[in-house]
């Protein structure tokens, strides 16, 4: 695709800070009875009545969590608020307002910030939520965008990550590890770019685990399936870290022990046929590799019978008593300790 040279490049100066929120937001419908106020005022007011808010932050720093020379803005914008939705999912609460701020250098024109913030309105408008507030201030090392979510949830449907029970079924939504190996993909294509700028990458047969590293969905969609399906999870949480991470987190916070079979972990082939491509273990992977914004939870096997034929649900394993510690249970039926080597931010700087 040939870049064109000639795109008109508004300074960020020429509106200034206000005048910048203004002309960002100006798109953005309030679609909540909730939101009383959104943007416009020193602060919003929203009303939530009976209901219980929850309320999530997530920040991205650009060179930490996104690399601008694959990520579109548009994309980032999108995957921005995603990261946060995701998290208030996991509570099993409904997403309703989110607010948005950012810091930005000069090297970023009005027009390339318009890009980030349509990918924010695509998303705000898909998931049904209202665009609230934020800031936006400058900065000497390139974009950081800071977006909190905030959502409602009845009293006796929050869940938590400290519910999980010994002999409750351990359930992830999805698939696993293809955000990562969507990664492994772009990295490799851009070394590639830096010895032939000239050469266009063919990215088709690898669209899928792309798309969930640039474009992933938050699991939106199963807060519903679980109330259709009448199954409240004793305990849940996203995988943004990877599943290891995670299943550490739940047991930690639910003082017990876990089983996970490796042969039941969710893998879409294109995941598998890549991680060969790699020579990388698909299950170290799916363990370690994390952003893929699936939920996971415990459920009662009272509640079995509810969700074994759901396309969407995989059981992994079941809990365990503390005692037992935490397992992966390998193909082989050995036992091998669950350790977290999942991304964490603050040692994966580069």
């Amino acid at each position: 695709m040939i870049e064109d040279k000639n795109q008109q490049r508004t300074p960020l100066s020429e509106l200034g800070e206000f005048g910048l929120i203004d002309h960002l937001t100006k798109h953005f419908e309030v679609k909540h009875k909730s939101t009383i106020k959104g943007i416009g005022d020193d602060a919003a007011v929203l009303d939530f009545k009976s209901k219980q808010i929850v309320l999530t932050t997530d920040m991205l720093v650009e060179n930490v969590h996104f690399d601008l020379s694959y990520m579109p803005l548009k994309h980032l914008g999108y995957k921005s608020v995603m990261v946060n939705l995701s998290d208030v999912y996991a509570m099993n609460a409904n997403a309703t307002q989110i607010t948005v701020s950012i810091a930005v250098s000069n090297r970023f024109p009005v027009e390339a910030l318009e890009e980030l913030y349509s990918g924010i309105q695509t998303a705000a408008a898909v998931y049904g939520v209202d665009v609230i507030g934020g800031d936006t201030t400058s900065s000497t090392t390139g974009l950081i965008i800071s977006v909190t979510a905030v959502g409602e949830v009845a009293t006796d449907d929050v869940v938590y990550r400290s519910g999980a029970k010994p002999n409750d079924l351990l359930v992830v939504t999805g698939d696993l590890g293809g955000a990562y190996m969507g990664l492994q993909i772009l990295e490799r294509e851009k070394e590639v770019f830096k010895v032939n700028p000239q050469n266009q990458p063919d990215l088709d047969m690898y669209t899928y685990i792309i798309e969930r590293q640039l474009k992933p969905e938050a699991r939106k969609d199963i807060v519903k399936l679980l109330k259709d399906l009448e199954v409240k999870p004793t305990s849940m949480i996203d995988i943004s870290d990877g599943l290891s991470s995670e299943i550490i987190h739940l047991c930690k916070h639910s003082d017990v022990g876990v089983e996970l079979y490796e042969n039941k972990i969710p893998l879409d082939p294109q995941v598998i046929s890549t991680c060969e491509e790699f020579d990388i273990d698909s299950t170290t992977v799916a363990l370690n590799g994390g952003e893929d914004y699936e939920l996971l939870m415990t459920v009662s096997q009272d509640d079995y019978p509810k969700i074994k034929a759901n396309p969407n649900l995989s059981v992994i394993g079941f809990i365990t008593e503390k005692s037992s510690g935490m397992h992966l249970v390998t193909r082989a039926e050995a036992k091998i300790p669950i350790v977290a080597k999942g991304w964490n931010a603050l040692n994966n700087q580069e």
